[in-house]
């Protein structure tokens, strides 16, 4: 059995224990039904124990507090996703390319932003997950640019005007876009038609695409969505009908997939 750092702790206090009652605490009569009361009695009548081992094991505090931390986030993510599970969450699709099975039984729809942090930080937990359900879970992308004048709008256009070329090539704009975020952020448009024509894309085209009407129009039908859904930062995810708003830990946000899994029937 792996041993816990709650588990470590307490072996720590019935170690304290043995060495400030010989004689009144062995070790062969520390049992689990009786531990609560022993340390109960030692900690009255040598109220300092605590504090000295808090002190010399912090680490192992910090980790069991981070883990009840992660337990009580995790139980409040469920309760919100049976909620979430209850009203269906209508997004526009129409154009979108899908990374992954488009008939997956679970579909994660990020709003996003090349330029974000926490975006990047999202997408490579994303990187991750998504080869461990294979055909069951896609991937779309949807844009909610933080500046809609700035790098971060004309990235996204970028990306929309690849994907009516070639698909397959706009997944590896977009890879290549969270990679290279600070080079995004330095190089802007001139870093952007750098990296699409390194993809053999018809340079010509995705110039008048880019800011065409059919460009736009998938632009705008994101914000709505966005704005429908009540979406107020990135990343923001649909899981299905689950919400999961920000970049979580891997681990949640693969409770998530397995939750809508397990509505999904499977």
């Amino acid at each position: 059995m792996k041993k816990t750092p709650a588990m470590t702790l307490a072996a720590l206090f019935i170690l304290a224990m043995l060495l400030l009652q010989p004689g009144q605490v062995r070790a062969d009569t520390v049992t689990e039904k009786n531990l609560p009361q022993l340390l109960e009695n030692i900690l009255q009548e040598h109220p300092g124990i605590l504090l000295d081992v808090l002190r010399q094991h912090s680490e192992t505090v910090l980790d069991i507090a981070q883990q009840g931390s992660n337990v009580r986030r995790k139980r409040n993510l469920e309760a919100q996703w049976l909620q979430d599970m209850k009203t269906a969450k209508q997004v526009t699709l129409t154009d979108r390319p899908v990374l992954g099975n488009a008939k997956a039984r679970v579909r994660i729809v990020a709003f996003s932003d090349f330029t974000c942090q926490f975006c990047r930080q999202a997408s490579q937990t994303l990187d991750a997950l998504l080869p461990q359900y294979g055909s069951d879970v896609c991937l779309i992308f949807k844009h909610l640019p933080m500046d809609e004048k700035g790098v971060s709008a004309l990235a996204s256009r970028y990306f929309v005007a690849i994907a009516l070329q070639n698909e397959e090539k706009a997944w590896k704009f977009y890879h290549s876009l969270f990679q290279q975020r600070e080079a995004l952020l330095g190089g802007g448009e001139d870093f952007l038609k750098k990296t699409a024509t390194a993809l053999d894309i018809d340079m010509k085209k995705l110039s008048r695409d880019i800011r065409g009407k059919k460009v736009m129009t998938v632009l705008t039908e994101d914000a709505q969505d966005a704005e429908r859904l009540g979406v107020e930062g990135t990343p923001h995810f649909l899981v299905n009908d689950l919400v999961v708003r920000g970049a979580l830990p891997p681990d949640l946000f693969k409770a998530a997939v397995d939750m809508a899994l397990k509505k999904n029937g499977k």
